[in-house]
């Protein structure tokens, strides 16, 4: 009964908005433009305060400091791994970029963290959320500014010309802000009211959805299906040497069960939505990572929880 329910809950979660994107974009019920605003307001608000509350109320101490170390290692795997293949998979910068970008970064934001936020609570949110602690600045610092550089390198009106500056000094790391306001005011000691718990709960369902619905909404199944094949690679990558590289270590200095439970499911994290959204907003190709996003969700659905679930 506990595998049914938490599996059905998840799935519910994920598919639900990704549905009702979809369908809304068949029955012509949604402008884009409502829909690129809902994906901003994601990065420019929710993404933010996530940030600042979820590291507000956590408890950092010396015995967890490998945690987020150990969450770097889980996007700096896949995308070193990913820059060694690309050159040999593809030649356009706007498919080199987008398959990085599905490789590097992993859906721990939403399919991670509601993962183990269903298994162990908001214990197990605010692990998640302490692994996750320099996520944004490879998402927000390394992953998007990299959009940007393969957008500005394969343009044919930008050939030659990329301008640092507006890689790196941009809105999109308002969740680094975020992030950075949340360790000041936790450092400061300041304690985090109770009833911000309900806006937490509250904000990463929000998130979740004004994630997931443009996603369904942006979906093409036939500019995606060119990529399935090509991204195939990329189920080896994210289910198999990335979570066997990050365990491994993990073991070494790790012995809470529960924390090592919860390193292991974000490190077998699928696509990230941030992946399409990154090549989305840059203008780079978008139906790469939403292939990738696809089959690896899929595969995390109905293969990989499942697998946790019996085995936890």
């Amino acid at each position: 009964m506990f595998v049914v329910e938490k599996l059905l809950s998840l799935f519910l979660e994920l598919l639900l908005p990704l549905l009702a994107g979809y369908l809304l974009k068949r029955w012509r019920r949604l402008k884009p433009k409502t829909v690129d605003h809902l994906m901003k307001c994601n990065i420019y608000l929710f993404f933010p305060l996530l940030g600042v509350l979820s590291i507000w109320g956590m408890k950092l101490n010396m015995d967890l400091i490998w945690l987020p170390i150990l969450g770097v290692i889980m996007q700096v795997v896949p995308g070193i791994l990913a820059f060694i293949l690309v050159k040999k998979r593809f030649t356009n910068p706007l498919e080199q970029g987008s398959y990085i970008l599905a490789s590097m970064l992993s859906n721990r934001g939403t399919v991670g963290l509601l993962s183990v936020y269903l298994l162990f609570g908001e214990e197990g949110y605010v692990l998640g959320r302490l692994i996750m602690l320099f996520n944004s600045f490879v998402i927000y610092l390394v992953g998007y500014p990299l959009a940007q550089y393969f957008y500005q390198k394969g343009s044919s009106l930008l050939q030659g010309r990329v301008s640092w500056k507006n890689l790196f000094l941009n809105r999109t790391q308002l969740p680094v802000l975020g992030v950075l306001i949340g360790l000041l005011v936790n450092v400061t000691g300041l304690p985090r009211p109770q009833s911000v718990k309900s806006l937490v709960d509250l904000l990463i369902r929000l998130s979740a959805w004004t994630s997931l619905l443009p996603i369904g909404y942006a979906m093409d199944f036939a500019a995606m299906k060119d990529y399935y094949l090509k991204t195939m690679e990329l189920l080896g990558i994210k289910f198999i040497l990335t979570p066997a590289l990050t365990l491994l270590l993990g073991r070494l200095v790790i012995s809470d069960a529960k924390v090592l439970w919860t390193v292991c499911i974000l490190s077998l994290a699928p696509t990230a939505i941030n992946a399409v959204v990154a090549a989305k907003i840059n203008n780079i190709n978008y139906h790469l990572p939403m292939a990738s996003l696809i089959t690896t969700t899929l595969v995390y659905l109905l293969v990989v929880f499942p697998i946790i679930l019996i085995s936890l």
